[in-house]
Protein backbone atom coordinates (compact mmCIF):
# COMPACT_ATOMS: atom_id res chain seq x y z
CA UNK A 1 0.00 0.00 0.00
CA UNK A 2 1.00 3.22 -1.30
CA UNK A 3 2.06 6.00 1.86
CA UNK A 4 0.06 8.39 -0.89
CA UNK A 5 -3.06 7.19 0.08
CA UNK A 6 -4.12 8.71 3.71
CA UNK A 7 -4.31 5.57 5.71
CA UNK A 8 -6.88 7.32 8.05
CA UNK A 9 -9.20 8.32 5.59
CA UNK A 10 -8.59 4.58 3.86
CA UNK A 11 -9.61 3.04 7.41
CA UNK A 12 -12.65 5.29 8.05
CA UNK A 13 -14.03 4.71 4.35
CA UNK A 14 -13.24 0.61 4.61
CA UNK A 15 -14.83 0.84 8.31
CA UNK A 16 -18.04 2.36 6.99
CA UNK A 17 -18.66 0.39 4.23
CA UNK A 18 -21.74 -0.12 3.20
CA UNK A 19 -22.42 -3.55 1.56
CA UNK A 20 -25.27 -3.77 -1.57
CA UNK A 21 -26.63 -7.42 -1.89
CA UNK A 22 -29.16 -8.73 -4.47
CA UNK A 23 -32.50 -10.24 -2.67
CA UNK A 24 -31.88 -13.95 -3.96
CA UNK A 25 -32.75 -16.82 -1.74
CA UNK A 26 -29.50 -17.42 -0.20
CA UNK A 27 -27.70 -14.19 0.52
CA UNK A 28 -29.44 -13.91 3.75
CA UNK A 29 -27.46 -17.05 4.95
CA UNK A 30 -24.43 -15.70 3.09
CA UNK A 31 -24.82 -12.11 5.07
CA UNK A 32 -25.01 -13.50 8.36
CA UNK A 33 -21.96 -16.11 8.07
CA UNK A 34 -19.41 -13.33 6.71
CA UNK A 35 -20.66 -9.80 7.50
CA UNK A 36 -20.43 -8.57 11.38
CA UNK A 37 -23.31 -7.87 13.13
CA UNK A 38 -24.17 -3.75 12.72
CA UNK A 39 -22.52 -3.20 9.37
CA UNK A 40 -24.78 -1.37 6.50
CA UNK A 41 -26.40 -3.63 3.91
CA UNK A 42 -27.92 -2.13 1.35
CA UNK A 43 -30.75 -4.44 -0.78
CA UNK A 44 -31.32 -3.88 -4.08
CA UNK A 45 -35.05 -3.68 -6.03
CA UNK A 46 -35.50 -6.07 -9.27
CA UNK A 47 -38.26 -5.86 -11.87
CA UNK A 48 -37.65 -9.51 -12.02
CA UNK A 49 -38.05 -10.15 -8.25
CA UNK A 50 -40.77 -8.07 -7.70
CA UNK A 51 -40.73 -5.17 -4.46
CA UNK A 52 -41.58 -8.12 -1.67
CA UNK A 53 -38.22 -9.89 -2.42
CA UNK A 54 -36.10 -6.36 -1.17
CA UNK A 55 -38.98 -5.78 1.60
CA UNK A 56 -38.63 -9.80 2.33
CA UNK A 57 -34.94 -10.17 2.57
CA UNK A 58 -34.65 -6.81 4.54
CA UNK A 59 -36.68 -8.13 6.86
CA UNK A 60 -34.90 -11.00 7.51
CA UNK A 61 -31.84 -9.17 7.73
CA UNK A 62 -32.94 -6.37 10.13
CA UNK A 63 -32.41 -7.45 13.69
CA UNK A 64 -28.95 -7.93 12.95
CA UNK A 65 -28.21 -4.93 10.58
CA UNK A 66 -28.77 -1.29 9.67
CA UNK A 67 -30.57 -2.59 6.51
CA UNK A 68 -31.33 0.15 3.54
CA UNK A 69 -34.27 -1.39 0.96
CA UNK A 70 -33.70 0.32 -2.50
CA UNK A 71 -37.19 1.48 -3.08
CA UNK A 72 -37.12 2.17 -6.31
CA UNK A 73 -39.77 4.32 -7.57
CA UNK A 74 -41.56 2.85 -10.61
CA UNK A 75 -42.09 -0.38 -8.56
CA UNK A 76 -44.37 1.13 -5.43
CA UNK A 77 -47.83 1.42 -6.08
CA UNK A 78 -48.47 4.89 -4.40
CA UNK A 79 -51.89 3.49 -2.87
CA UNK A 80 -49.93 0.91 -1.15
CA UNK A 81 -46.97 3.50 0.23
CA UNK A 82 -48.41 4.18 3.73
CA UNK A 83 -48.65 0.21 4.44
CA UNK A 84 -45.57 -0.34 3.00
CA UNK A 85 -43.71 2.50 5.49
CA UNK A 86 -45.72 1.50 8.11
CA UNK A 87 -44.08 -2.52 7.36
CA UNK A 88 -40.17 -1.05 7.13
CA UNK A 89 -40.71 1.03 10.47
CA UNK A 90 -42.31 -2.02 12.11
CA UNK A 91 -39.02 -4.08 10.75
CA UNK A 92 -36.97 -1.50 12.65
CA UNK A 93 -36.05 0.46 9.48
CA UNK A 94 -34.52 3.92 9.85
CA UNK A 95 -33.30 4.56 6.17
CA UNK A 96 -33.99 3.75 2.53
CA UNK A 97 -32.52 4.68 -1.06
CA UNK A 98 -34.74 5.62 -3.73
CA UNK A 99 -34.51 5.79 -7.15
CA UNK A 100 -36.43 5.85 -10.04
CA UNK A 101 -35.43 2.19 -10.86
CA UNK A 102 -35.61 0.20 -14.43
CA UNK A 103 -39.23 -1.12 -13.98
CA UNK A 104 -41.82 0.43 -16.52
CA UNK A 105 -44.25 3.34 -14.70
CA UNK A 106 -48.42 2.47 -14.52
CA UNK A 107 -51.05 4.67 -14.21
CA UNK A 108 -50.71 2.78 -10.34
CA UNK A 109 -47.35 3.57 -9.54
CA UNK A 110 -45.00 6.18 -9.42
CA UNK A 111 -43.43 7.63 -12.56
CA UNK A 112 -40.10 8.90 -11.03
CA UNK A 113 -37.95 9.50 -7.64
CA UNK A 114 -38.85 12.50 -7.18
CA UNK A 115 -42.74 11.69 -7.16
CA UNK A 116 -41.86 8.96 -4.37
CA UNK A 117 -39.77 11.38 -2.28
CA UNK A 118 -41.99 13.88 -2.40
CA UNK A 119 -45.00 11.87 -0.96
CA UNK A 120 -42.80 10.71 1.48
CA UNK A 121 -42.49 14.54 2.81
CA UNK A 122 -46.49 14.25 2.80
CA UNK A 123 -45.90 11.19 5.31
CA UNK A 124 -44.17 13.57 7.47
CA UNK A 125 -40.31 12.34 6.28
CA UNK A 126 -40.93 8.72 8.53
CA UNK A 127 -37.58 7.63 7.73
CA UNK A 128 -34.22 9.07 9.36
CA UNK A 129 -32.41 9.18 6.18
CA UNK A 130 -33.23 8.93 2.63
CA UNK A 131 -30.88 8.21 -0.13
CA UNK A 132 -30.93 9.76 -3.78
CA UNK A 133 -28.71 8.36 -6.98
CA UNK A 134 -25.76 10.37 -8.28
CA UNK A 135 -24.16 9.31 -11.67
CA UNK A 136 -20.42 10.06 -11.63
CA UNK A 137 -20.34 8.53 -15.31
CA UNK A 138 -22.74 9.76 -17.55
CA UNK A 139 -25.51 8.33 -17.64
CA UNK A 140 -26.50 6.79 -21.25
CA UNK A 141 -30.20 8.03 -21.39
CA UNK A 142 -30.12 11.33 -19.45
CA UNK A 143 -28.14 14.16 -20.20
CA UNK A 144 -25.88 15.13 -17.15
CA UNK A 145 -27.06 18.64 -16.73
CA UNK A 146 -30.42 16.86 -16.58
CA UNK A 147 -29.37 13.99 -13.66
CA UNK A 148 -27.35 17.12 -11.89
CA UNK A 149 -30.19 19.35 -11.69
CA UNK A 150 -32.46 16.43 -10.83
CA UNK A 151 -30.11 15.85 -7.55
CA UNK A 152 -30.67 19.75 -7.19
CA UNK A 153 -34.84 19.01 -7.11
CA UNK A 154 -34.42 16.21 -4.67
CA UNK A 155 -32.48 17.59 -2.52
CA UNK A 156 -35.15 18.87 0.22
CA UNK A 157 -36.15 15.61 0.34
CA UNK A 158 -32.76 13.43 0.93
CA UNK A 159 -30.08 13.05 2.95
CA UNK A 160 -27.37 11.31 0.94
CA UNK A 161 -25.91 10.47 -2.31
CA UNK A 162 -25.04 6.88 -3.62
CA UNK A 163 -23.59 7.34 -7.08
CA UNK A 164 -23.68 4.39 -9.30
CA UNK A 165 -20.84 2.31 -9.40
CA UNK A 166 -18.00 3.73 -11.93
CA UNK A 167 -14.16 3.01 -12.39
CA UNK A 168 -12.42 6.51 -12.97
CA UNK A 169 -11.37 8.26 -9.93
CA UNK A 170 -10.25 11.35 -12.31
CA UNK A 171 -14.24 11.32 -12.94
CA UNK A 172 -15.21 10.75 -9.86
CA UNK A 173 -13.06 13.96 -8.42
CA UNK A 174 -14.47 15.93 -11.35
CA UNK A 175 -18.07 14.90 -10.70
CA UNK A 176 -18.00 15.99 -7.28
CA UNK A 177 -16.37 19.16 -8.07
CA UNK A 178 -19.70 20.32 -10.10
CA UNK A 179 -21.95 18.71 -7.64
CA UNK A 180 -20.41 20.88 -4.63
CA UNK A 181 -20.36 23.74 -6.96
CA UNK A 182 -23.92 23.71 -7.79
CA UNK A 183 -24.93 23.74 -4.20
CA UNK A 184 -25.63 20.59 -3.56
CA UNK A 185 -24.01 19.43 0.23
CA UNK A 186 -24.88 16.28 0.89
CA UNK A 187 -22.48 12.97 1.82
CA UNK A 188 -21.81 11.14 -1.23
CA UNK A 189 -21.36 7.29 -1.14
CA UNK A 190 -19.15 6.06 -4.01
CA UNK A 191 -20.03 2.73 -5.40
CA UNK A 192 -16.99 0.78 -5.91
CA UNK A 193 -17.38 -2.85 -7.65
CA UNK A 194 -16.00 -5.38 -5.29
CA UNK A 195 -13.64 -7.58 -6.19
CA UNK A 196 -15.63 -10.48 -7.71
CA UNK A 197 -15.01 -13.49 -10.08
CA UNK A 198 -16.27 -12.03 -13.48
CA UNK A 199 -17.57 -16.15 -14.19
CA UNK A 200 -20.05 -15.52 -11.04
CA UNK A 201 -21.13 -12.20 -12.13
CA UNK A 202 -22.04 -13.31 -15.33
CA UNK A 203 -24.19 -16.20 -13.39
CA UNK A 204 -25.78 -13.89 -11.49
CA UNK A 205 -27.19 -11.86 -14.56
CA UNK A 206 -28.90 -14.88 -14.87
CA UNK A 207 -30.37 -15.32 -11.09
CA UNK A 208 -31.05 -11.26 -11.46
CA UNK A 209 -33.38 -11.92 -14.77
CA UNK A 210 -32.26 -11.23 -18.04
CA UNK A 211 -34.21 -8.40 -18.79
CA UNK A 212 -32.88 -6.48 -15.50
CA UNK A 213 -29.34 -7.64 -16.55
CA UNK A 214 -29.13 -6.37 -19.67
CA UNK A 215 -30.81 -2.94 -18.24
CA UNK A 216 -28.20 -3.22 -15.78
CA UNK A 217 -25.45 -3.34 -18.32
CA UNK A 218 -26.37 -1.71 -20.83
CA UNK A 219 -26.80 1.52 -17.47
CA UNK A 220 -22.88 0.75 -16.59
CA UNK A 221 -21.77 0.76 -19.40
CA UNK A 222 -20.07 -2.53 -20.24
CA UNK A 223 -19.39 -3.21 -17.00
CA UNK A 224 -18.53 -6.83 -17.35
CA UNK A 225 -16.21 -6.11 -19.56
CA UNK A 226 -14.44 -3.22 -17.39
CA UNK A 227 -14.50 -5.39 -13.99
CA UNK A 228 -12.62 -8.65 -15.57
CA UNK A 229 -10.00 -6.27 -17.50
CA UNK A 230 -6.57 -7.06 -15.83
CA UNK A 231 -6.00 -3.42 -15.71
CA UNK A 232 -9.12 -3.01 -13.21
CA UNK A 233 -8.58 -3.28 -9.11
CA UNK A 234 -10.57 -2.60 -6.61
CA UNK A 235 -7.78 -2.24 -4.07
CA UNK A 236 -6.75 0.66 -6.28
CA UNK A 237 -9.53 2.38 -6.85
CA UNK A 238 -10.50 2.27 -3.31
CA UNK A 239 -6.66 4.14 -2.60
CA UNK A 240 -7.65 6.81 -5.03
CA UNK A 241 -11.05 7.52 -3.83
CA UNK A 242 -9.25 7.93 -0.11
CA UNK A 243 -6.93 10.44 -1.08
CA UNK A 244 -9.83 12.21 -3.06
CA UNK A 245 -11.36 11.66 0.72
CA UNK A 246 -8.68 14.22 2.58
CA UNK A 247 -10.70 16.72 0.41
CA UNK A 248 -13.15 17.95 2.69
CA UNK A 249 -15.39 20.19 0.59
CA UNK A 250 -15.38 16.60 -1.33
CA UNK A 251 -17.54 15.41 1.43
CA UNK A 252 -17.12 11.86 0.66
CA UNK A 253 -19.17 9.77 3.43
CA UNK A 254 -17.69 6.38 2.21
CA UNK A 255 -17.86 3.72 0.19
CA UNK A 256 -21.26 1.96 -1.19
CA UNK A 257 -19.64 -1.94 -2.26
CA UNK A 258 -21.48 -3.50 -5.09
CA UNK A 259 -20.85 -7.12 -4.04
CA UNK A 260 -23.16 -9.33 -6.65
CA UNK A 261 -23.97 -11.15 -3.58
CA UNK A 262 -19.94 -12.61 -3.70
CA UNK A 263 -20.01 -11.44 -0.09
CA UNK A 264 -17.30 -13.77 1.18
CA UNK A 265 -14.71 -12.16 -1.32
CA UNK A 266 -15.92 -8.88 -0.97
CA UNK A 267 -15.76 -8.77 2.62
CA UNK A 268 -12.49 -10.96 2.92
CA UNK A 269 -11.15 -7.91 0.59
CA UNK A 270 -12.65 -5.00 3.00
CA UNK A 271 -10.42 -7.07 5.66
CA UNK A 272 -7.72 -7.74 4.40
CA UNK A 273 -7.28 -3.71 3.24
CA UNK A 274 -7.66 -3.01 7.14
CA UNK A 275 -5.12 -5.36 8.02
CA UNK A 276 -2.84 -3.39 5.82
CA UNK A 277 -4.04 -0.37 7.23
CA UNK A 278 -3.06 -1.44 10.64
CA UNK A 279 0.01 -2.70 9.58
CA UNK A 280 0.72 0.74 8.24
CA UNK A 281 0.74 2.78 11.96
CA UNK A 282 3.04 -0.18 13.82
CA UNK A 283 6.30 0.78 14.54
Amino acid sequence: MSNRYPSAALERLLLGARLEVLPTDSVAEQVHAHVEPGRTVTVTASPAKGLEATLALTEQLADRYHVVPHLAARMVERAELPDLVARLREAGVTEIFVPGGDATPTDTTFGNALDLLMELAELGRPFERVGITGYPESHPGIDDDVIVQSMWDKRRYATDIVSNMTFDDEQVGRWLERVRRRGIEHPVWVGVPGPVDPAKLLKMATVIGVGDSMRFLRKQRGVFTRIALPGFSTTRFAHRIAALAGTERLHIGGLHLYSFNQVEKTEAWRREQLAEVADLRRP
